[in-house]
C-alpha cells in the first residue's frame, strides 16, 4: 500500500497515511479536528541508479539489459 502526505491548511499540521489507492481520503484534521485536509504532492521514496536496467529484480541471476561494449584486447607489446 502506498503511503500519502496530508496537511490541514488551516493549522498546517502535516501527516503520512498508509492507505489503499480506492480508500477516501481524510477530511479532519487530527489535530485541530477541522475539515480542511488536503493531500499533498511528495517525491517518490526510491532512487533509479546504475548501469542500465534490469530484466527482474527478484531473481538470482540479473541480466543487464544494457549492453557493454568488448573489451578491447591488449596486446603484449614487441
Amino acid at each position: 500500500m502506498p503511503i500519502y502526505a496530508f496537511a490541514c491548511t488551516d493549522c498546517g499540521h502535516a501527516f503520512d497515511r498508509l492507505q489503499k489507492i480506492a480508500d477516501a481520503d481524510p477530511v479532519d484534521c487530527p489535530q485541530c479536528g477541522k475539515s480542511t485536509v488536503k493531500r499533498q504532492i511528495t517525491a517518490p521514496s526510491f532512487r533509479l541508479a546504475g548501469g542500465g536496467w534490469y530484466e527482474t529484480d527478484f531473481g538470482k541471476n540479473k541480466k543487464n539489459l544494457v549492453e557493454k561494449p568488448a573489451a578491447a584486447p591488449t596486446s603484449s607489446g614487441d
